[in-house]
């Protein structure tokens, strides 16, 4: 299943991830700093949802309070709130 997320506070415009057993199979970011986010999606795909929570929540970007990796952390905690009920 793919799930869609609109940021806020960033660059990007849009985060899509797809979630298998708890595990991160795809995230596709569009718009941001393109090289960066097709790192991060390099990174992030194969780990567990909760360990790039963790890792990605609390990153800034410059003086801004989120970034485009704790968006994602971010979708993915809505996410898992939509999937637990």
């Amino acid at each position: 299943m793919t799930y869609q997320y609109t940021p806020k506070g960033v660059c990007s415009r849009l985060i899509e991830f797809s979630v298998e057993d708890g595990i991160i199979k795809d995230v596709r970011f569009s718009g941001g700093c393109n090289g960066n986010l097709k790192g991060i999606s390099a990174l992030v795909s194969g780990m567990e949802v909760d360990e790039v929570i963790n890792r990605l929540q609390s990153i800034r970007c410059g003086f801004k309070d989120t970034s485009c990796p704790a968006q994602l952390a971010k979708a993915l905690i809505e996410f898992k709130k939509k999937n637990e009920e």
